[in-house]
């Protein structure tokens, strides 16, 4: 296996539109909160292949607000590396819960989270349609509600 590292990026540091949109449907939702967000590069040493971007929510929250990896390096483990990071960043910084949104749609990604220890605690009604000027489509289903997962930390 290659040499991974990851990174979190300065508020300098060019914003990687390129891998959050893997993950996010406009630069303008991304806008919403990107500039509120640390963001970490996951890079193989000749590329960056994965993005995370992690926002306070609270003192005791801490949202993943986009997780995306290329396709090239999907279904390698890239992303459940990504979550145990974020994991272990909550833990560092005393948040007691993990938290993730995603779309009703998304059936992969929510058995990828589940897998790696979230739950199912809520729900957005009408995110999709509210947020978001055009209808989204993803496994042939027009997204429309956030589903919200949580993973509680333990100190």
């Amino acid at each position: 296996m290659k040499n991974f590292t990851l990174k979190k990026i300065d508020a300098h540091s060019k914003i990687p539109y390129g891998l959050l949109l893997l993950a996010d449907e406009t630069t303008e939702a991304i806008n919403r909160y990107i500039f509120k967000s640390d963001i970490y590069l996951f890079n193989d040493s000749q590329q960056d292949i994965a993005v995370m971007a992690l926002y306070k929510h609270s003192d005791a929250e801490l949202e993943i607000k986009n997780i995306a990896v290329i396709e090239s390096y999907r279904s390698k483990g890239i992303g459940s590396i990504l979550i145990n990071k974020a994991k272990e960043i909550a833990k560092e910084n005393h948040y007691k819960l993990l938290t993730v949104g995603t779309s009703d749609t998304g059936f992969q990604q929510i058995r990828f989270y589940e897998k790696n220890g979230f739950m199912k605690t809520g729900i957005r009604k009408n995110f999709f349609i509210e947020n978001y000027p055009d209808p989204i489509y993803e496994n042939g289903l027009q997204m429309q509600d956030m589903i919200l997962l949580t993973h509680h930390l333990s100190e």
